[in-house]
């Protein structure tokens, strides 16, 4: 009898263990990806990975989900909103470290994953408006990005480190409504943070001839550099126009981002799948822009610690990772 009683016991268990939930990604995984606003990169990124991942992973669903961009993205990670998305190093490492702008909470739930590309500052101006200088802008209309955007927070860093915030009209629009009104005169300049050629800036270049002013000598000149995290760079020439000069700017770098709550092995499966060279051609038949996704960018530029997943891939691979990138959980 007791024999029996212990052999009911077992089978009660093993059928009871059969009915629980499997781990998440044996049971299928929905991956919500964050992107920006409508006519930015962010989602043009989004929207390639929400068809590649699953296209290789029959056991994850995703989504592009858009957003106000880079600050809004680090806190949609950081709540759960999102399981990954694009942010800019700046502003992750700000939102780390509770040092945002007007909000001092500590957004320390996102991890990096790894570097997508470079964003430089990119400032549109009408040809024949005469300005040479972000300095010129003081009392025009600009537009510099939607709200919650990376690229309204990195064009109030430099605008107020340069002593012009306080002295124009600043817009707060994504880009492609910025290029629309640009267009319609009812801007002087527009802003965008994001890879180029970018799309928005190409619709109102259509239209209008158009200049960018550099930036770089600004930032210099006032220290802007040794404030923030940005790096100077050159937009090529040719870029919008056939004679338009190279461009001197800065930029930040565009970093995938999750949160310490994600479960490693999904962390690593997308590390996998996206870095994969197949993954990689993928990303960038969406855009060419894409193309300094690779392994030896690996997480340039990240400044905030890596996930644990990420961490296993990118150690996998060879990479040498530095003590402050390196898991902390």
């Amino acid at each position: 009898m007791k024999k029996f009683l212990v052999l009911t016991l077992a089978a009660a268990l093993v059928v009871g263990l059969g009915m629980m939930p499997a781990p998440a990604i044996a049971a299928g995984y929905k991956l919500k990806i964050g992107g920006g606003p409508t006519g930015g990169t962010f989602n043009t990124w989004a929207n390639g990975a929400a068809v590649y991942i699953p296209k290789v992973n029959a056991d994850i669903k995703a989504s592009a989900v858009g957003s106000g961009g880079s600050v809004e993205n680090v806190k949609r990670v950081n709540s759960g909103d999102s399981t990954i998305a694009l942010c800019y190093a700046v502003d992750s490492g700000l939102g780390f470290a509770g040092k945002l702008p007007k909000d001092n909470n500590k957004y320390d739930k996102i991890r990096s994953m790894g570097y997508l590309y470079g964003a430089p500052a990119q400032l549109v101006v009408r040809a024949d408006s005469g300005f040479k200088s972000a300095m010129d802008l003081k009392g025009k209309r600009v537009a510099v990005g939607n709200a919650g955007s990376g690229a309204a927070a990195s064009a109030e860093r430099f605008f107020r480190h340069i002593g012009v915030w306080d002295n124009f009209k600043p817009t707060f629009l994504g880009y492609s409504a910025a290029a629309s009104a640009f267009k319609d005169n009812k801007l002087d300049a527009f802003w965008v943070l994001v890879g180029y050629p970018n799309r928005s800036i190409i619709e109102a270049s259509v239209q209008v001839k158009i200049n960018l002013i550099n930036v770089d000598t600004d930032a210099v000149k006032t220290g802007f550099y040794k404030a923030y995290a940005y790096s100077p760079m050159t937009i090529a020439a040719d870029t919008y126009y056939k004679g338009m000069p190279p461009c001197e700017s800065f930029q930040d770098s565009c970093i995938l981002t999750t949160s310490k709550d994600v479960p490693e092995d999904l962390v690593y499966k997308i590390m996998k799948t996206l870095w994969s060279t197949k993954g990689m051609e993928a990303m960038v038949t969406a855009k060419k822009t894409f193309k300094a996704m690779t392994l030896q960018n690996n997480f340039r530029g990240a400044s905030v610690p890596l996930h644990k997943g990420a961490y296993k891939f990118w150690t996998e691979q060879g990479v040498k990772i530095p003590d402050n990138l390196k898991p902390i959980d």
